[in-house]
């Protein structure tokens, strides 16, 4: 089997991270997403995962973080079944394959250019891919935008520059009539930890972007409400963690302020 080598910049080469931990989980006994896609997809990939130095808190958090966004998908889906759904910084992620939507809906998946050509070799399907650099709203043109929409950005907040994220929040509520949107979000300080994370590091990245307060959204005049905070250290799945990192994460959900800045996963409705 010919085997890819990506060509990626630094903050794309994030997503062979992402799809890392996917897959890794997918090899566990007690998996927490258990998508196997990734798992198939990374293998098929000519890289060097063992430089990332995944540890096992990343793996399971990172699967818990998908696990619970899809859910936030399918329940819209579900609800609004000729919708749109957007993955904003898509990677290589296999959501569309997991959550499976009726084909009503028109799925959208959106990252740079070099990211989507490599998707489009990887993961061919029914999604549209779309070029984009999400600082700019250009993109948008190509999205039609009379219909409710799903709105994902998993892990693409600590990457955008200044108040890119913020902008780019009141182009897409401006463009749709209604719709949801869906984040893991981080707080200020685990935005500014993350460029110690050994994977982080590895790549060379340093992270800046986060809000310790899930309404602070409310008051960047793109219309968002928050609908939901799940805080991911109290998720029922934790049981499902490996010890000492179930007990710690248990002691961790103690204490909001300590279990914020670990994965949330926040959903607003505009």
């Amino acid at each position: 089997m010919h085997r890819r080598q990506p060509k990626l910049g630094l903050i794309q080469e994030t997503l062979l991270l992402t799809l890392h931990a996917r897959a890794l989980d997918a090899g566990r006994p007690s998996p927490v997403l258990g998508d196997t896609h990734s798992a198939d997809l990374a293998g098929a990939i000519d890289y060097d995962f063992g430089r990332l130095k995944v540890k096992p808190s990343l793996v399971l958090t990172t699967a818990l973080r998908a696990k619970k966004l899809d859910g936030v998908v399918r329940a819209y889906v579900a609800a609004h079944p000729g919708c749109v759904v957007l993955d904003l910084g898509c990677g290589l992620d296999t959501r569309m394959l997991r959550c499976d939507p009726p084909p009503g809906v028109d799925w959208y998946d959106i990252d740079f250019p070099e990211v989507v050509r490599l998707r489009a070799e990887c993961l061919p399907g029914r999604s549209r891919l779309v070029e984009a650099d999400l600082t700019s709203s250009e993109w948008l043109t190509a999205i039609p935008g009379d219909r409710p929409a799903m709105i994902v950005a998993e892990g693409l907040l600590p990457f955008m520059p200044g108040d890119s994220f913020q902008a780019m929040s009141r182009a897409l509520t401006g463009h749709f009539p209604s719709g949801e949107l869906a984040l893991n979000g981080y707080t200020r300080f685990a935005a500014w930890a993350m460029k110690y994370h050994p994977a982080i590091k590895a790549l060379g990245i340093t992270a800046a972007q986060g809000f310790d307060d899930p309404r602070e959204p409310e008051s960047w005049d793109a219309g968002l409400e928050l609908v939901e905070e799940q805080i991911l250290a109290r998720a029922p799945e934790v049981a499902w963690f490996p010890q000492p990192l179930r007990a710690l994460t248990r002691l961790t959900a103690r204490s909001t302020v300590l279990s914020r800045q670990g994965a949330r996963v926040l959903r607003y409705r505009f």
